[in-house]
């Protein structure tokens, strides 16, 4: 018979409350040490930088990995690991349930579009640097994972989940050793050089002049808590029971479709669970237009999604998500990679800069600053760390930049999706994919100048017609 005070019971809720614990000291910490504050580095990240710190430091003591005592159930460290898994689609079914209110015009569309290409176009340029780096070090390091560079983008441009996805992938279908705390450091450095590259730009505007600095907190407005059309807060069911119960419900439709894909293509199984968000997002998007059928037929005449709590469950997930990947690292196994990890963090971080400040600066020229802030903080942290660095410029939301943040995922999504198929491709023939990447980024690039590439050849042919015409 099972009883209640064994660590079998409390093993998880140990490891959960720890997680939870250690944001709240971070929190403390950066709201205490002026030198934190100033870093702009994620409280989530710190939070597991934290237990990085603890349990290297129990493993310099005991020997032992900390997260994988009894204490801790016996397997804390795959536990983070599924956490980090399960939080990375949550997260996105959340922000995908949530419903548009507004209307847009035509300008906004193509600034949103172009913002889409530009997510695309930057995980494309990390792609190329990081397998350029890795493809070299496998010339020079034995036994190295040549296609380990793609892990880059996934790393830099989608965020610990993707980047644990995928060095997941490698680890087990390919045989890179330390294939997921490869991914999960990259993911980390990332929002080092989010911190790094959003301060110091921060800094040049302070110096230019350009922009006031206010760094008092102010409650913030982000959206109506509820409209009179939604179901009560406190009915028989809790508004937010029932947003939970439409989250999970979508991830149960997700994984439905991943089991089903799963047994009819079973070489690709590992690839298809590794779509959980992808398919947790087209899942979302089934949920929500079954909701809006009912309400416009009439059968339900309340509308039960509601954007204020979603996200606030978004980012509950994504921010459990940020500090269990950290944690999940295992340092141990990265002692021959960091050189490789290095340079890749550092190409990263400085072509992900001044490739989108020169995107910013040609096409977005009505709030350059703050649509540069926001993609840079974006494409190496996560798009929490994009709000937070634009918030220092843009505190009031003025500039539709975090509008183009949320709204530029179903762009990004076609335009990003051969990559997810690249990426699987790439352990067995790197420079062919190398090859096709780089031609990749010249067609989205092509696309994204598609007004000043054109623009310029009509008015040179222009130029050319009245130089004929003079001529005459």
């Amino acid at each position: 018979m099972e009883n209640f005070w064994g660590f079998n019971v409390w093993g998880a809720v140990n490891l959960f409350a720890l997680l939870l614990l250690s944001l709240l000291a971070a929190n403390a910490l950066k709201r205490l040490v002026k030198i934190l504050q100033a870093s702009l580095i994620p409280t989530s990240v710190l939070g597991g930088m934290i237990l990085l710190l603890i349990a290297g430091l129990y493993k310099l003591f005991t020997g032992d990995v900390m997260f994988d005592t009894e204490f801790f159930g016996g397997n804390g460290m795959e536990m983070l690991e599924t956490i980090t898994y399960h939080a990375l689609a949550l997260g996105f079914i959340a922000s995908a349930l949530k419903t548009s209110k507004n209307k847009l015009t035509k300008k906004r569309s193509i600034e949103i579009f172009d913002t889409g290409v530009t997510t695309v176009s930057t995980y494309l340029l990390q792609a190329i640097l990081g397998l350029g780096v890795t493809i070299i070090a496998a010339m020079m390091m034995r036994d190295f994972f040549s296609a380990a560079g793609l892990l880059l983008p996934f790393g830099f441009g989608q965020g610990t989940g993707q980047a644990l996805n995928w060095g997941g992938i490698y680890e087990f279908e390919h045989g890179f050793i330390g294939g997921k705390s490869f991914g999960l450091t990259v993911a980390t450095i990332g929002f080092i050089c989010a911190s790094i590259g959003g301060v110091f730009h921060l800094h040049l505007l302070k110096r230019r002049g350009t922009y006031s600095f206010d760094r008092k907190e102010t409650a913030e407005v982000i959206e109506d808590i509820q409209s009179n059309r939604e179901i009560p807060m406190e009915g028989s069911v809790d508004k937010m029971t029932v947003q939970i119960a439409l989250v999970v419900a979508a991830y149960f439709i997700a994984y439905v479709i991943m089991y089903i894909l799963g047994g009819l293509l079973p070489g690709m199984k590992s690839v298809i669970f590794g779509f959980n968000f992808l398919l947790g997002v087209i899942a979302a998007l089934i949920v929500k237009g079954v909701l809006n059928l009912l309400h416009k037929t009439s059968i339900s005449k309340r509308e039960y999604i509601n954007n204020f709590l979603l996200t606030r469950i978004s980012n509950f997930c994504f921010d459990i998500m940020i500090v269990a990947g950290v944690a999940a690292i295992r340092l141990g196994i990265l002692q021959k990679y960091w050189g490789v990890l290095l340079i890749m963090g550092i190409l990263g971080m400085v072509a992900t800069y001044f490739y989108n400040y020169f995107v910013a600066k040609t096409l977005f020229k009505d709030y350059v600053e703050e649509q540069f802030l926001t993609m840079y903080g974006m494409l190496t942290g996560t798009a929490s760390t994009g709000v937070v660095l634009l918030r220092e410029i843009d505190g009031e939301f003025k500039t539709p930049a975090a509008e183009n943040m949320v709204y530029q995922t179903l762009p990004a999504i076609v335009f990003g999706f051969p990559i997810m198929l690249l990426a699987a491709l790439a352990p067995d023939k790197p420079i062919f994919v190398l090859i096709l990447v780089l031609i990749l980024f010249v067609v989205l690039n092509i696309i994204l100048f598609r007004s000043k590439i054109f623009r310029r050849r009509k008015s040179k042919t222009s130029e050319e017609v009245l130089a004929e015409d003079q001529s005459l």
